[in-house]
């Protein structure tokens, strides 16, 4: 099983903090003695040791080996580090990744950088009717939604487009990945729609709304969003005044329609229902939600709508007639980079994060992105960064795989120089804030850090992280990362936002 931020049970406030924060028996917090540390005292005539650090302390009040434990803070002022615990020990990151990830893009594609959809008509377009079909070229957008496609539609009909007699063809050129790009990452499920893989073209993340909204006469109206174009609702079995419905993706023959299932009762006083799935491939997803968004739409369609996943040609914009690079009917930009940073690293977005990793490659979006050439241009980063063989490694930009590694005190390196790049508000302002927002909303909720701490989170089975910024109540601001790989990673939560609330007193 693989976990990530969101399908992990967020950490909640821990016992005795108004009466001041306990790991074990050395580290007390709050309690008027910010820097009380247990006694260690080293052997006569052997140098004086440093103090411990809080990640030992960390270890005892969670109860997991040292070794298991990567810390690492230092002042953005200075170059002597505050904690440092297995600095040079590489540890799986989770979604911290995405934290690298956005670092690389910010500096690599710019602030302005935005994903493109765009629109060909491939043939006439002659009162309405468009003589030949419709291309639809998908540029790597993780975030067009059913919403973005029914205005898109509309400004389509503005544009003199009502009816197509040829087919809606389905361009993936942007993206070129095989199964081989995939291995280290959790296949998608139906019941997990966070571990939908990339996709130069897809809509609303592959994610299915069912909805069911009560009626008077006790037949719950069924909605789905977006409307997937051939695609049976069952609710024979829908019935009675009780509020305990719920919808199934069944599993049907291959030649056989999807069917959705809507059993148990939802009564005429019971509130909307909603369930969110993710039940086809990228390719069959788009493809029915096209021709239901179409229709929907009030436009006619002639022929099909045909899923073209290797197309055969060169470059992203396709030729006319006349040999030359033809120009879009009609394109749909997603909004700049740092919005969209806002959206990944808040939530922890995966497919969004994995998409973007790909938008890295050399010459994207008009030579197709590949994740080796991605993979090629964040190790050329990271080397330009100072950063040596080792230091941090990246494969897909999400923190799904395990291959996603770092040394804590490489990550701080980095954190430390992107806090004085030109793109490093739109990173800041992209990351939760502890006991505010994003997957650190319900976490440190009462103390020094809410408010104060700016930390991507990263949650897998047998890993917790964190890596951001921390002012300090001195006004300091340090740059952090905290590492945790065990099979019971989940233990060290507590300590690990203890660690941050120390470090948010540090003078």
């Amino acid at each position: 099983m693989w976990w990530d931020d969101r399908n992990c049970a967020r950490a909640s406030t821990w016992p005795g903090r108004r009466r001041g924060l306990r790991l074990g028996a050395g580290l007390v917090l709050g309690a008027g003695l910010p820097w009380a540390f247990a006694s260690t005292r080293p052997a006569p005539g052997a140098p004086a040791l440093a103090r411990p650090s809080v990640g030992e302390s960390l270890l005892r009040g969670c109860g997991l080996p040292g070794a298991n434990v990567g810390a690492y803070a230092r002042a953005l002022d200075s170059d002597t580090p505050l904690v440092s615990l297995n600095p040079e020990k590489p540890f799986q990151l989770a979604s911290t990744t995405k934290l690298v990830t956005a670092m690389a893009a910010l500096d690599l594609l710019g602030p302005h950088f935005r994903w493109r959809t765009m629109a060909f008509t491939r043939g006439t377009l002659l009162r309405g009717r468009l003589l030949g079909d419709l291309w639809i070229v998908g540029g790597g957008n993780a975030y067009l939604r059913t919403q973005d496609l029914q205005v898109w539609m509309a400004e389509w009909r503005k544009l003199g487009l009502r009816e197509i007699i040829g087919d809606i063809v389905l361009d993936r050129f942007a993206f070129q990945l095989t199964e081989h790009d995939h291995e280290n990452t959790p296949v998608p499920a139906a019941d997990r729609p966070h571990h939908m893989w990339p996709d130069a073209l897809t809509l609303d993340e592959g994610r299915l709304k069912v909805r069911l909204n009560p009626s008077r006469d006790g037949r719950p109206e069924v909605q789905l969003e977006p409307p997937l174009a051939g695609v049976r609702i069952e609710p024979s079995r829908l019935g009675g005044s009780g509020c305990t419905a719920w919808a199934q993706w069944s599993d049907t023959p291959r030649d056989a329609e999807p069917l959705i299932r809507v059993q148990g009762s939802l009564g005429p006083r019971c509130g909307s229902r909603e369930w969110v799935l993710a039940p086809l491939p990228h390719a069959e997803f788009t493809t029915r939600a096209i021709a239901g968004l179409w229709r929907q739409s009030g436009g006619q369609l002639h022929g099909r709508v045909i899923d073209k996943s290797h197309p055969d040609r060169r470059s992203l914009i396709p030729e006319g007639a006349d040999g030359e690079p033809q120009l879009p009917f009609a394109t749909h930009i997603s909004p700049p980079l740092p919005q969209l940073l806002r959206e990944i690293n808040k939530t922890s977005d995966n497919l969004a994060a994995r998409n973007l990793m790909l938008a890295l490659s050399r010459g994207f979006p008009h030579r197709p992105a590949t994740l080796p050439a991605a993979q090629a241009r964040m190790r050329e980063w990271l080397t330009k960064q100072g950063l040596g063989p080792g230091d941090i490694e990246i494969e897909n930009g999400s923190g799904l795989s395990r291959a996603e590694k770092a040394k804590p005190r490489a990550f701080v390196d980095l954190l430390a120089k992107a806090w004085h790049a030109r793109q490093a508000a739109a990173l800041i302002d992209s990351l939760p804030v502890a006991g505010v927002d994003g997957t650190l909303e319900h976490r440190m909720t009462r103390g020094a850090a809410t408010g104060q701490a700016h930390l991507k989170t990263g949650t897998l089975l047998d890993t917790r992280a964190l890596a951001g910024y921390v002012k300090a109540r001195s006004g300091k601001v340090y740059a952090v990362t905290a590492l945790v790989n065990h099979p019971e990673a989940a233990r060290a939560t507590p300590s690990l936002d203890a660690f941050i609330e120390w470090l948010a007193r540090a003078n």
